[in-house]
C-alpha cells in the first residue's frame, strides 16, 4: 500500500522546510494547539468543500497523527467490548485491527461492483442489536478499488438517518480519480451530523509528515479532541507548518494530477496485462481511482499459500484473507 516515492516533492520540501525554520524558528520545534493549526485546518476545511463538496469550517476539524489515528479514536469513542461495527465485506485491514483492539464484534455487508448493498444493511440493522457504527470507504475503497455510486450514497444516507447509527467515512483517495465523475462525499449529504469524515495527505503529498483529519460535528468532535488530549496531546507542530506552506507556496493541484496519470498509466498496464495473462476463471475489479485492485480466483487456490510461489518469483501482493474480519474467504488477493 505504499505510494509512489518518486512523486514526492522532494526539492519543493527542502525549500518549504527551510522557509519555516527561517520565519517560524520558535515556533515550529514547539508544542502548539490540540485542535492543530488554525490556517492548515481553515486550508483543510476549504479544500473539503472544494473536493468533496461539504459545508465545514475550521472548528470541525481536528489533525491527526494520519487517518489510522481516527480510526483509533473513533474506537475509543464509540465502542466498548461486544459493541457492533459494521463494515463493507471485504474492508480496510487497519481499521478492522483498530477497532477489534476495543473489543468489537463485526458484521460484514456484502458489497458488488456498486459498492455496498443497502437492501443487506437495512435487513442486518432490523434484527441486530448494539450496532455502535459503521465503518465505510466509499471511493476507490481499499481493497477492492470499488467506488460507491450515487445512488447507493443517497439511499446510504436515508438508511442511517433513520437508524441515527454513526459512520465513519474513510477517504484517503478520494482525490486519485482517473476517469469518471466525481461523487459527492458522505458527508456532504448528511443533515444529522452523522458522518465523520477522515482525511489525509499521505496518498497526495507525503505520508511520512503522519497528516490527517477528523471531520465532524461539535458534540462527537469534542469527544475526540479529547482523545486527542489524552492520547498524544497535540500532531507535530512543524509537520503542519511545512505542509500548510506547501499549500500556500505550491500548486496542490498539479502535484495530485501527476500522481493521477501516474497511477492511471500503471492501472491501465496492470489491467492490460492481467487481461492477457491471467485465466479465464479469474475477475478483477476495474477500478477509477485509488491505489488498489482487488482479484479473485477459484475457490480451491488458498491466495496464501499461492503467495509463497509468487514471492519467489519476484512478485508480491496482500492475500485477501486479512481484509474480512471473519476470515471466511481465501481466494482473493490485493493489487497495488
Amino acid at each position: 500500500g505504499l505510494p509512489a516515492p518518486e512523486l514526492f516533492p522532494i526539492e519543493e520540501m527542502k525549500e518549504i522546510s527551510r522557509i519555516v525554520l527561517e520565519e517560524s524558528g520558535t515556533q515550529a520545534p514547539q508544542y502548539s494547539t490540540t485542535e492543530g493549526f488554525q490556517p492548515l485546518r481553515e486550508q483543510i476545511a476549504r479544500r473539503m468543500n472544494s473536493k468533496n463538496k461539504t459545508n465545514v469550517t475550521k472548528d470541525d476539524i481536528l489533525i491527526t497523527n494520519g487517518s489510522q489515528q481516527g480510526l483509533d479514536f473513533a474506537g475509543r469513542v464509540f465502542l466498548n467490548e461486544g459493541d457492533v461495527v459494521l463494515c463493507e465485506s471485504p474492508s480496510y485491514l487497519g481499521a478492522i485491527n483498530a477497532f477489534k483492539s476495543y473489543g468489537s464484534k463485526f458484521i460484514e455487508v456484502p458489497t458488488d461492483k456498486d459498492g455496498m448493498i443497502m437492501e443487506e444493511l437495512e435487513k442486518i440493522l432490523e434484527v441486530t442489536e448494539n450496532v455502535k457504527m459503521i465503518y465505510v470507504i466509499p471511493d476507490f475503497q481499499n481493497p477492492t478499488g470499488i467506488t460507491w455510486t450515487l445512488e447507493r450514497r443517497k439511499k446510504f444516507i436515508e438508511i442511517i438517518s433513520k437508524y441515527e447509527i454513526p459512520v465513519l467515512e474513510d477517504n484517503p483517495y478520494g482525490e486519485l480519480r482517473f476517469e469518471g465523475e466525481s461523487l459527492p462525499s458522505l458527508k456532504s449529504m448528511d443533515k444529522k451530523g452523522l458522518v465523520i469524515f477522515l482525511g489525509t495527505f499521505s496518498k497526495i503529498l507525503c505520508p511520512g509528515y503522519r497528516l490527517g483529519w477528523v471531520c465532524a460535528s461539535p458534540e462527537i468532535l469534542a469527544k475526540y479532541i479529547r482523545c486527542k488530549e489524552d492520547g498524544d496531546l497535540q500532531t507535530s507542530t512543524i509537520s503542519q507548518l511545512e505542509v500548510s506552506r506547501y499549500l500556500d507556496e505550491c500548486d496542490v493541484d498539479a502535484h495530485v494530477l501527476e500522481i493521477r496519470a501516474l497511477y492511471k498509466k500503471r492501472r491501465d498496464l496492470m489491467l492490460k496485462t492481467i487481461e492477457e495473462e491471467f485465466p479465464e476463471e479469474v475477475k478483477w475489479t476495474h477500478p477509477e481511482g485509488g491505489l488498489f485492485m482487488w482479484v479473485t480466483v477459484p475457490e480451491s487456490i488458498n491466495t496464501t499459500e499461492m503467495m509463497k510461489k509468487c514471492v519467489d518469483n519476484n512478485v508480491a501482493y496482500v492475500p485477501g484473507v486479512a481484509f474480512y474480519p471473519g476470515r471466511t474467504k481465501t481466494n482473493n488477493f490485493r493489487l497495488n
